[in-house]
């Protein structure tokens, strides 16, 4: 695609964001108008839903196809075998590399590094995804009381200490008494220049870099355990699929996922359309939604896992219009998990700032984690 023609497709994309957003509210409630309070906030959020996906997709190199749907084969054909238990090996001890005291406004944190090389499966390790990497967890916590911990696990575009304020860390301390450690994705953050790229538009590189998240966050899960009254895990869009994984694989005692996916292939799959209809946008969209990446994906599917806590401490955070990680997965994952459903009336973005999200997510903590 030359320069003049991404320009163009970019121009056409940003024309649309308020139009698209506009349908999509009148599609579901042909009686829907911004007139009001509640359908202008409403379009403010899908409207930004619109803008934020069209920017991640267009400002990012145009999708390549490096290597044909057959390369995948062999590694599907492998992990869809193993499974997830099979696929995702017990994670190496915690040992810590560094602690660095930080401070962002009146929040005081630590930076925790570590060094952590996860057990990949065979294919994955043949394609050069084994190996170790410097892995960051924020802490925010108290003091050396036992006290319970939430391990929030962000999403994509994320990873900054910025995120201890989204998280609301500071009013959790204060109001609720929980711990709140935040793992830095591979690919993000402070770890955004580091090997390894994670996510991108390879769905083989996908699976090794939330296989490597998932193993990361089980690390600090257990390193947490022995000093921690309980453990719970939450995520947010990309991080919901690794907390959901992880609330399977580890005996935590609650899970919350919020504005949650199914793969992260199929979500990349579905956003690159906004490339044309044509050409490599078309192509890269097919492969990503293939069969054969469907079946690469098993292993960090959250529908191919139950979480160990109980079904009332299991909580999920939909938004009825989410325009990112889209509607269907909330609903899928609920009749699967159970547990509580409460749905945000507005966009992806928006419900990290509603205070009825906060009020359901505060009065889960206190039940979930005592």
């Amino acid at each position: 695609m030359t320069r003049f023609a991404r320009t163009r497709q970019a121009g056409r994309e940003l024309a649309q964001v308020v139009p698209r957003a506009v349908d999509v509210l009148r599609s579901d409630n042909p009686d829907w108008s911004a007139a009001s309070a509640s359908g202008a906030r409403q379009l403010g959020e899908v409207a930004m839903d619109e803008l934020v996906v069209t920017g991640m997709t267009l400002s990012a190199p145009p999708p390549e196809l490096t290597h044909p749907l057959s390369y995948y084969e062999p590694a599907a054909q492998e992990l869809s075998a193993l499974g997830v238990d099979g696929a995702h090996l017990e994670p190496e001890p915690l040992r810590i590399s560094m602690i660095q005291r930080k401070r962002i406004g009146a929040l005081a944190y630590e930076r925790v590094t570590f060094e952590h090389e996860p057990a990949m499966p065979a294919a994955l390790a043949a394609a050069g995804h084994a190996g170790p990497a410097t892995a960051v967890v924020h802490l925010c916590r108290h003091d050396e009381a036992r006290r319970p911990w939430l391990v929030w696990v962000h999403g994509a575009g994320q990873g900054s200490a910025t995120d201890l304020l989204l998280s609301r860390a500071r009013r959790l301390q204060r109001a609720l008494g929980v711990n709140v450690a935040l793992p830095i994705q591979p690919g993000h953050g402070t770890r955004r220049k580091e090997w390894p790229t994670y996510p991108d538009t390879d769905p083989l590189d996908n699976v090794a870099g939330m296989i490597r998240a998932i193993s990361e966050a089980r690390a600090v899960v257990r390193w947490l355990g022995p000093q921690a009254a309980s453990v719970g895990i939450g995520g947010i869009s990309l991080g919901s699929a690794v907390a959901a994984l992880v609330s399977h694989l580890e005996p935590v005692d609650a899970v919350a996922l919020y504005t949650p996916i199914r793969g992260v292939n199929a979500m990349i799959a579905h956003h690159l359309s906004r490339w044309g209809e044509t050409g490599q946008g078309r192509e890269a969209a097919e492969m990503m939604g293939s069969d054969v990446v469907t079946a690469l994906t098993s292993v960090i599917d959250p529908l191919n896992a139950l979480p160990t806590p109980p079904s009332e401490r299991r909580l999920i955070v939909g938004a009825w219009y989410d325009q990112m990680a889209m509607r269907e997965p909330a609903l899928v994952l609920h009749e699967r998990y159970g547990g509580q459903l409460y749905w945000h009336d507005g966009g992806h973005v928006g419900h990290i700032f509603s205070r009825r999200v906060q009020r359901v997510t505060e009065g889960f903590l206190r039940t979930a984690l005592g």
